[in-house]
């Protein structure tokens, strides 16, 4: 059985797939916060702005199986393309919560007998199934990772203890900073627009890292 909280067409926004047309799944349930605000001040990750509970979002529901699931995602993928058009590989990010709660191989291999690529944007402290195309690592504060490697590691910033050192030799291809909104879990006495000083400073002093922007609030999708 999955618990999927919604699932939908847009943009991707954020790291090394900004732009890209995807399928989004976003699981129920995370490891590191009940997504219940009473419990955000205790919670192993305290700036979290997704709502991630219950199953009631925009094509969201419980299914039974990965074919049943698989085939609701896959039906959420346009085919528009003109005529003599080259079409373009279907993509579908498994997100959350935490999606590694959820995600296994039966499903990775239903997504992938559709013919998509399948990414996953993850905290990082679960092990990964086998399979995944595109596997994004977003640490969140001095939570142990259990995937250290991967295609991209993007790290929101500032995090007091989660400094960019300390992810700088772990085996990712790429390596985000994504500058932390500061909306409904500011921090004390910042602005969003400090912490894009900030990150964008870091990513001048260290080029290893690359600017990450949350691109679909700028555009305004989802």
């Amino acid at each position: 059985m999955y618990h999927v909280k919604e699932a939908f067409y847009t943009l991707q926004g954020e790291g090394g797939q900004a732009g890209r047309a995807s399928v989004f799944c976003r699981f129920s349930g995370c490891n590191l916060w009940s997504g219940r605000e009473q419990d955000r001040a205790a919670a192993a990750c305290r700036f979290c702005d997704t709502d991630f509970i219950g199953t009631d979002g925009q094509h969201g529901g419980r299914f039974e199986d990965a074919e049943a699931l698989a085939k609701h995602l896959a039906a959420l993928w346009p085919d528009r393309e003109e005529p003599g058009e080259r079409a373009a590989i279907p993509h579908v990010v498994f997100t959350g919560g935490e999606p590694l709660l959820q995600l296994d191989e039966a499903l990775i291999r239903e997504m992938h007998a559709r013919g998509f690529e399948v990414a996953v944007e993850t905290n990082g402290t679960l092990p990964a199934p086998a399979g995944i195309d595109w596997l994004c690592v977003s640490p969140k504060g001095d939570n142990a990772l259990a995937v250290t490697g991967g295609d991209e590691l993007k790290l929101v910033h500032p995090q007091a203890d989660a400094p960019p050192a300390r992810f700088a030799r772990l085996d990712f291809d790429h390596f985000f900073l994504q500058p932390m909104d500061t909306g409904p879990a500011a921090i004390p006495g910042e602005t969003t627009a400090d912490t894009m000083a900030e990150t964008v400073a870091y990513c001048l002093a260290h080029p290893r890292w690359r600017l990450s922007l949350q691109t679909h609030k700028i555009a305004g999708i989802d």
